[in-house]
Order: C-alpha cells, then sequence, then structure tokens
C-alpha cells in the first residue's frame, strides 16, 4: 500500500501547508508547471517525488523531468502528462495513447480545474488535481491525496489550501 499525494500547475508557488498535507505520503506527484528547480528541489528532499514538465516549465526542468511519465505501483498502471483533457475531450497528444493502451489511472494539470472521473470506455480513473499555485486563474488552491492498493485506487481526498 501507498499513499500519494497529487498536485499540480505550482507555477514556483510552493504553499507551506502542502508540508503538512503530505506529512503522512510515501511518495509526491506533481503533474506539471513547477515553476523552478528550487520548488522540484524542496519536494524530493521531502518525499520520494515523481513528475512531468508542464508548458511554462523551461529547459532546467524539461531535463529533469519527462513530458510524460507511465509506471506501475501497487499493481496500478499510472499515465501522467501536463496537457490531457478529461474523458470525452482528451488532448490531441495524448488521445491515441489512451485508446491504444489505456493505464488504470490517467493523470493530467494545466486546466487548473479539479476534476476526478471515470471513463467507462477505457475503464480508467482520470484525475486532475486542479492548480495549488497562485498564478492562474482558479479561486482555490487544491490537491489530491489517495492510497494505492493492490490494484485498487481508494480513500480519495480533495485537500482545499487555505489563501
Amino acid at each position: 500500500m501507498k499513499k500519494i499525494g497529487l498536485m499540480s500547475d505550482t507555477h514556483s508557488y510552493l504553499h507551506p501547508q502542502v508540508f503538512k498535507y503530505f506529512e503522512e505520503v510515501d511518495e509526491i506527484w506533481h503533474a506539471g508547471d513547477i515553476g523552478n528547480v528550487a520548488l522540484a528541489d524542496q519536494l524530493e528532499a521531502f518525499k520520494p517525488f515523481r513528475a512531468v514538465y508542464g508548458n511554462i516549465d523551461g529547459a532546467d526542468i524539461r531535463i529533469r523531468y519527462p513530458e510524460t511519465l507511465r509506471f506501475t505501483l501497487e499493481g496500478v498502471e499510472v499515465l501522467m502528462t501536463h496537457i490531457g483533457g478529461y474523458p470525452g475531450k482528451y488532448a490531441p497528444g495524448i488521445r491515441e495513447v489512451l485508446k491504444k493502451d489505456p493505464p488504470k489511472l490517467f493523470i493530467c494539470g494545466h486546466s487548473h480545474i479539479l476534476k476526478v472521473m471515470p471513463d467507462p470506455a477505457l475503464q480508467l480513473l482520470h484525475m486532475n488535481p486542479g492548480a495549488c499555485g497562485q498564478q492562474g486563474w482558479h479561486k482555490v488552491k487544491t490537491l489530491l491525496r489517495f492510497r494505492l492498493d493492490q490494484g485498487r485506487i481508494e480513500q480519495l481526498e480533495v485537500i482545499e489550501l487555505p489563501g
């Protein structure tokens, strides 16, 4: 069993309460638009860290993290990218990958809209943790926390950060 903290769209701002909310997680995943290497360094020093780069990330982040990351953890195959869309409206760059070989869990960011929804056609769960940075049009900073256990995705929590 692994506890996961999921975030996206920090845009170089790391809310101090991220450390409190992710204190009990085993890994932190970031779905892109990290913003700068210093932020990534802080998260990597805190917990095991997996990330993809986003459209605002520069060469320093793009060298360090891939555009798309696919892995299996606790029996759950995960595909993470920054610009992914959502069920019924997947982004052109990822649509064919999902149709050809769908993962159990598809994660993206970019929209700054918190969205968790199943895709019955592809038999996957889509997660977008929203945004937890200060830049963008979102009004509420959000994170997701959940568990992976023997092929199951469970105990999903939405966290709203203050201010």
